[in-house]
């Protein structure tokens, strides 16, 4: 087994989570988003980010408006939706029951 295909792995299951709580208390374009998760060592192409946007939108986790630029194009700005910001609590919840958990599993086997 490889080991890149695991750390891969990892890193798509908590992708969604990164970005739904990139955009919960501001409004993002997709640049914006990949500046986010690349500053936080989360690299990500737009290939990836675009169907995981579409994917929450279709959800209804998230909502988009179209702004105009002066510096390009239209802008696509993402933001969550009420159902999203639910939805993240939930993520929160969770991701916290999940990190004491490994916590617990990897402090017992040090």
């Amino acid at each position: 087994m490889k080991i890149e295909n695991t750390k891969a792995q990892m890193r798509k299951g908590i992708l969604e989570y990164c970005i739904l709580y990139i955009l919960k208390d501001n409004d993002a374009y997709v640049a914006e988003i990949l500046k986010a998760l690349k500053q936080s060592k989360l690299i990500v192409v737009e290939g990836t980010i675009y169907p995981l946007l579409t994917r929450l939108k279709n959800a209804e986790l998230l909502q988009y408006r179209w702004e105009e630029s002066s510096a390009g194009p239209p802008r696509k700005y993402y933001r969550l939706t009420e159902l999203g910001n639910d939805f993240l609590e939930e993520l929160n919840f969770t991701w916290n029951e999940l990190q004491n958990a490994v916590n617990l599993v990897t402090k017992n086997k040090k």
